[in-house]
């Protein structure tokens, strides 16, 4: 008898790994998807319409009726179907209890932390560990139970966050690691080739993380201020500040100078603009230069970026 597996995925994450899966020979009867305008309301970061692959290679498609899958209609869906195993593309809720009982073996739960599970549970985990300034993160691959990544563990992969990272670079090795461990175990689990690792010690969570996170404090050194935009790149909405009660949008910058001294200017403020569009700003530890940026105005050297804007 044939195995029956299904793709949940609505996240720019996922969608290149189970490209090259697909492309790799690798059988999906059903891809489950996230609407694009429920997408829209739910405000789903990183959103992508996985119906084009589904199209090209003549799978199936079965757009939610609710994204958390507590619907009727979507757990009737899932009874009817009889998978086997659930793979995901990038999937930010948890899978209901209903769901993971009409699984013969289960679903991929995948998540990753600076620190081995359980610490480092919760939300937007590689966000975090890049505004901590952490220089690893490790994926783990388990098989999922109810509760926020707590299932038992079957593999786990490690790569660097480098200074040259941003989300996007790292989404790409999460990316190449996730298609290469779903090559190797997706039939080891399908025949029941494997073993689970309980998670020990004490959990810890990251907390949910809103686009209003995203404002930039100047009162953090110019490290700080680079990881915080790094990590909150595209397809985030961006790291942002204000000059002059004028949101400004921050997608690319790095370190220019240590050494290079500004005494005239004080921190937060816009010490030169040049011709490419790029702009060096003033950060406790040295100049920090913005290569990417959206504002609705004219950036002038000497304009000064605001912590707390009064917008009323």
């Amino acid at each position: 008898m044939s195995n029956k597996v299904v793709m949940c995925g609505c996240h720019e994450s996922g969608l290149e790994s189970i490209s090259k899966l697909l492309a790799d020979g690798l059988h999906i009867d059903y891809f489950v998807l996230v609407p694009a305008e429920k997408a829209a309301k739910l405000n789903i970061s990183g959103y992508v319409d996985f119906e084009p692959l589904a199209k090209q290679h003549d799978i199936p498609v079965y757009y939610v009726d609710k994204y958390t899958l507590k619907s009727e209609k979507d757990q009737t869906f899932f009874k009817e179907q009889g998978f086997d195993l659930l793979i995901q593309g990038g999937w930010q809720r948890l899978f209901p209890q209903e769901i993971l009982d009409t699984l013969r073996v289960g679903a991929i739960g995948g998540h990753g932390s600076a620190e081995f599970l359980p610490k480092g549970r919760g939300r937007s985990p590689l966000n975090w560990s890049v505004i901590e300034g952490r220089e690893r993160f490790i994926l783990h691959y388990f098989l999922i139970k109810p509760g926020a990544d707590d299932g038992d563990i079957f593999h786990y992969e490690m790569f660097d966050i480098n200074q040259w990272d941003d989300i996007h670079t790292l989404y790409l090795k999460m990316s190449m690691i996730t298609h290469k461990v779903y090559r190797e175990w997706i039939p080891k689990l399908l025949a029941g080739e494997y073993q689970l690792s309980p998670q020990t010690g004490k959990p810890t969570y990251y907390p949910k993380r809103t686009p209003e996170d995203g404002q930039l404090d100047w009162g953090n050194s110019m490290t700080q201020v680079y990881d915080m935009i790094r990590s909150l790149t595209k397809p985030y909405p961006g790291a942002f500040s204000f000059i002059d009660q004028q949101k400004i949008f921050l997608y690319k910058a790095h370190p220019f100078d240590t050494r290079l001294d500004s005494p005239a200017y004080r921190i937060a403020e816009i010490v030169e603009v040049f011709g490419d569009r790029s702009f060096l700003i003033k950060c406790f530890g040295g100049l920090l230069r913005v290569t990417d940026y959206v504002a609705y105005f004219e950036l002038k050297k000497g304009q000064i970026f605001d912590d707390s804007p009064d917008l009323a």
